[in-house]
């Protein structure tokens, strides 16, 4: 039988406002990159960025693009982020382009339909850094195995309007993205202490949003009034806030719907580097739920909760993601669980980075992960539940940079890893850092949110 205790949901207090992105650490990034480059014989980097896929583009310069997109083009000795009409002056926003580290120039093209044109063409801003008979690394947000395409190395995710001229430039062009994104080597898919310490911050701010709108639900007011309640505070959505109730799909928004108990609901918030969200019904206790569900937290909620203490305690650098996969699957069976995606992924400014943990994955879990609890169970009569929220996995020498450069984020983690530890119960390794103040929480019931499940 599933034991459920009543208590308060933890609070370790706001955090302060977390550092800057500096130029040093973009400086870092961008010879990184160059190093990168180097190693796989790329004469240029073409980096692209979007409203949607801006991360890649941000973690290098600190600029993200609004309503346009945005090209940066690195060299050995030179980079250049291109604009369009909207977005040109908001480059000083980057530390690289305030300290004349990136250039910037204006490239018309990039901008909406129907504003102005004019001045140089794309492909003449690319030949400036583009030599012909080079090969080129573009970067898009995603790269192609054998089994999607047929040549995985020229498969390219960057519009044609970029991607034609850089084939016309170039001798060949390769698609570069993983050396960002791949779990095992991407640059991108390790933080350090202060990128923790930014982290915390995002998760702290989805999470009382999220609570704030968990302990303002009640049967007869409508889900708009509900996400109202949450009161987000203004950080970047990593993406779209869902409130989905009844029978609406999951990645549903508010729609005016009006709460009823005995629906199953799931609701998130998503920051920058954070994504918050909780699953269960909107009931009292089991008496509220129809009745195919009224064995929802035996059933379905004790054996979740059981298996993310197993997830947690496999957060160590060294275990392989293949063995994380397999451990989920026996502990979630695919017939009763329904989890058909990664069990857990890498998260940054986009909330899916990619994952080191999939079937028959060597890439082990490493140390400066910053690993999201996703594991997605779904039934048709039990619904789901969700103990979604973010971690670090840190070695022993990223915990003494933390402790050391940001020791107030270091004590809050060790007592959301207490309290997952002591009230209820789960493997919590000293090398897994709760950055979330709702880690371990899962609150089948969400008309009275104070019970929750333990191991």
């Amino acid at each position: 039988m599933a034991r459920i205790i009543r208590i308060e949901w933890p609070d370790n207090g706001s955090p302060d406002l977390p550092p800057a992105l500096t130029v040093a650490e973009c400086e870092a990034r961008l010879v990184a990159l160059r190093q990168a480059m180097a190693v796989r014989g790329f004469g240029a980097m073409v980096v692209y960025g979007d409203r949607e896929h801006a991360a890649n583009l941000h973690w290098l310069t600190g600029f993200d693009p609004r309503f346009e997109e945005a090209v940066l083009v690195v060299t050995a000795g030179d980079a250049l982020l291109l604009a369009g009409n909207e977005c040109l002056a908001y480059t000083v926003i980057s530390p690289l382009v305030q300290a004349g580290l990136v250039r910037t120039g204006l490239c018309t093209s990039l901008s909406l339909p129907s504003q102005p044109r004019g001045g140089r063409r794309l492909a003449d801003w690319l030949g400036d850094l583009v030599k012909p008979g080079s090969t080129v690394g573009a970067v898009g947000w995603k790269w192609y195995g054998p089994d999607e395409v047929d040549d995985p190395a020229t498969a390219l995710d960057i519009p044609a309007f970029l991607a034609d001229p850089l084939r016309g430039l170039a001798r060949r062009v390769e698609n570069a993205t993983d050396l960002l994104m791949h779990p095992a080597h991407g640059l991108r898919t390790r933080v350090d202490a202060a990128e923790i310490a930014r982290l915390e911050f995002a998760n702290h701010m989805a999470v009382v949003a999220l609570k704030r709108m968990v302990f303002a639900l009640a049967p007869g007011i409508t889900d708009f009034q509900a996400f109202e309640a949450g009161r987000m505070g203004g950080l970047p959505l990593g993406c779209h806030a869902t409130f989905a109730v009844g029978d609406a799909p999951g990645l549903c928004g508010p729609s005016g719907r009006h709460l009823e108990v005995g629906q199953p609901i799931s609701l998130n918030v998503c920051h920058w580097g954070a994504n918050i969200c909780r699953a269960g019904w909107l009931a009292r206790n089991a008496e509220d739920l129809p009745r195919a569900a009224q064995d929802y937290v035996d059933i379905f909620v004790a054996p979740y909760v059981a298996a993310m203490s197993d997830w947690c305690g496999m957060m160590r650098p060294g275990v392989s993601g293949g063995a994380v996969w397999n451990r989920m699957r026996e502990a979630l069976p695919l017939d009763l669980f329904g989890v058909t995606l990664n069990p857990g992924h890498l998260i940054g400014l986009d909330e899916w980075v990619s994952s080191p943990i999939r079937e028959g994955s060597i890439d082990p879990i490493a140390s400066g992960m910053a690993m999201q609890m996703d594991v997605i169970p779904g039934h048709p009569a039990y619904g789901s539940t969700r103990m979604e929220d973010g971690y670090v996995i840190a070695d022993a020498a990223l915990r003494a940079d933390l402790a050391r450069d940001f020791p107030e984020v270091a004590a809050r983690c060790a007592a959301r890893a207490h309290f997952m530890r002591s009230v209820v119960g789960m493997d919590v390794p000293e090398t897994l850092l709760p950055l979330a103040d709702t880690c371990g929480i899962v609150a089948p019931y969400l008309l009275d949110p104070a019970q929750v499940v333990v191991c």
